[in-house]
């Protein structure tokens, strides 16, 4: 096993939000095969935590027990992995699809926005989405995330997952539930996204590419950049939007230790440096508290809470 391997690993310096303790182990994988050779080391009642980017998950303060598999450089957003999962390609079984659409096969530590771009180049539309969504494809795959009306499992069609055992395996969409920031597998053994096939129709690539750049505009204009943030925190309670309940309940800067609603965007909790875990989650639970009070929505996160909290 050639992968990095490391015991009491603070896991802060691999989060957007900078926050959270150690991972009782730490495995950081060269390759896929590398990967395999990692699942198979693992004790099998040992629980396994997945982190790419590091955004859209808030790791508790007393950090997580068991395995942390890792496959990004938190200094650079520089993937780690060999060749097999940080590619991008459009799969050859695309011709027998229609002359009208391509299927992209996506590995699973690929960036969102790396996506959204390698479609917009090559004259594939409806992609364009995935430029505001600040993980990786796993990720995006195992929550069916999603920006600016467009959601990941819009556009997928199957899935290549492994298990703990290492064997690897193509899921079709239909062996999953999917809703709006959920996904469930129909199977009944402990399946990960490594891999993830999207259908996109051809059209034109500037125009693509010139809407990518409209909707980053659009997202420096309306939400925190460069500050640490996990991203948005709650979901959308359809009809509704979050950040604008937020903003109603006159929580905008609201502030807990370190930890504070944006002013710029409500639906986002900032670390303004020296927030702990638990200053973000009690300030979670503190607009969740007072949106219930004041317009009798209970607003569910979706951010992911990893660890004890």
């Amino acid at each position: 096993m050639r992968s990095i391997v490391k015991y009491n690993e603070p896991l802060a310096p691999y989060t957007t939000w900078h926050v959270g303790g150690v991972a009782d182990c730490y495995y950081r994988p060269v390759d896929i095969e590398d990967l395999i050779e990692c699942l198979q080391d693992i004790p099998q009642n040992m629980p396994i935590t997945w982190l790419g980017l590091g955004s859209n998950v808030l790791i508790s303060d007393q950090g997580l027990r068991g395995a942390v598999i890792h496959c990004l450089s938190s200094s650079t957003k520089t993937p780690l992995l060999g060749q097999e999962l940080i590619q991008l390609s459009i799969f050859p079984g695309s011709k027998k699809l229609s002359h009208e659409a391509e299927i992209v096969r996506a590995e699973a530590f690929v960036p969102a926005a790396k996506l959204a771009k390698f479609c917009a180049k090559t004259g594939l539309v409806g992609g364009e989405f995935f430029a505001g969504i600040p993980g990786t494809i796993g990720g995006a795959l195992a929550m069916n995330a999603g920006a600016w009306g467009s959601d990941t499992w819009q556009h997928a069609i199957g899935v290549e997952v492994v298990n703990r055992r290492g064997e690897r395996r193509f899921r079709p969409r239909e062996t999953y539930e999917v809703g709006y920031r959920s996904v469930t597998s129909l199977e009944q053994e402990e399946e990960w996204f490594v891999a993830g096939y999207f259908q996109f129709e051809k059209g034109d690539a500037k125009a693509a590419q010139d809407k990518i750049k409209a909707l980053l505009q659009l997202r420096n204009q309306q939400q925190p950049i460069g500050v640490f943030s996990g991203g948005s925190v709650f979901m959308n309670p359809y009809p509704q939007h979050a950040g604008q309940l937020i903003e109603a309940s006159n929580l905008k800067g609201y502030s807990i230790g370190g930890a504070e609603v944006s002013t710029k965007h409500a639906n986002f909790i900032l670390n303004r440096g020296k927030a702990s875990a638990n200053d973000i989650w009690q300030l979670i639970k503190h607009v969740q508290s007072v949106v219930k009070a004041t317009h009798n929505i209970d607003l569910k996160t979706e951010v992911k809470m990893l660890g004890v909290f």
